[in-house]
């Protein structure tokens, strides 16, 4: 139940030059006046909703606090921005008291599957123990009126470390793949580094990509799993399975099954 994504990091080292490339780009294009940006362009959007709809697709969610550029481009033409991505079969879901945004496998009324750009890979049990303590610590980190909300690498270790099973032997593996789910969580943008390798940010993104309805799920799942070695999958875990292929193309049937 691994998952994997081709996301880079926001804070990768060649963020800055690409930033200021494409800012340059943008002014050209805006001074230009004109939706075609290459020979043969038949494109019917401009290079902000362009970039808009490319995002979304690279990465698993947008939000304000993350994608400050973006953010007011989706809002302002979210039906244009969802029809793009409809015809792809994928579904736009905005939170906007969160500020977040992201995509989901678009599902026949029938119950048949659409062709897709994305492949199932549900969060690891250890992935998983992560983004419920995150959730709970952001909620509670707001209510207690704080803006920003943060969370030690020791904590989130130490919390997946109690819930390991009594059976359990491999403390130094256990505590190895904790490790990882951190970094996992790092790397799909819902932990966010704050300049201490050992701290970070909770994303606002948590709460909206895990509902109530999911996180009970989850509870229920984790607490049956101390009795197992395998987790039992919600049926609601499509909220974080659906990423881009990392091959650059629709995903067969049988390759979705992980």
């Amino acid at each position: 139940m691994s998952v994997e994504t081709d996301t880079a990091p926001q804070t990768a080292p060649h963020a800055d030059a690409e930033a200021a490339t494409d800012d340059g780009l943008v002014e050209d294009l805006l001074d230009d006046g004109s939706v075609s940006l290459f020979e043969g362009d038949e494109g019917g959007l401009e290079y902000a909703q362009r970039r808009v709809l490319v995002t979304l697709l690279k990465q698993r969610f947008i939000s304000a606090r993350t994608h400050p550029r973006d953010w007011p481009v989706l809002v302002e033409h979210e039906r244009l921005i969802r029809s793009r991505l409809n015809e792809l079969f994928l579904d736009l879901q905005v939170d906007r008291s969160s500020e977040v945004a992201w995509k989901r496998q678009a599902t026949s009324e029938t119950g048949s599957r659409f062709p897709t750009l994305l492949y199932d890979a549900a969060w690891s049990r250890e992935e998983t123990l992560v983004l419920v303590h995150l959730r709970d610590r952001l909620r509670a980190g707001l209510a207690g009126g704080d803006a920003r909300v943060f969370i030690d690498r020791e904590d989130v270790v130490s919390y997946v470390a109690s819930f390991r099973p009594a059976h359990a032997t491999d403390e130094a593996g256990d505590e190895k793949r904790a490790r990882n789910a951190v970094a996992s969580v790092v790397k799909a943008g819902l932990l966010i580094p704050s300049g201490n390798d050992e701290r970070f940010e909770i994303s606002e993104a948590v709460e909206p990509l895990l509902p109530l309805e999911l996180l009970q799920e989850l509870l229920e799942a984790l607490m049956a799993a101390n009795s197992s070695e395998v987790l039992p999958e919600p049926e609601s875990s499509h909220l974080f399975d659906d990423e881009p292929d990392p091959d650059g193309h629709a995903a067969d049937d049988d390759a979705r099954e992980q």
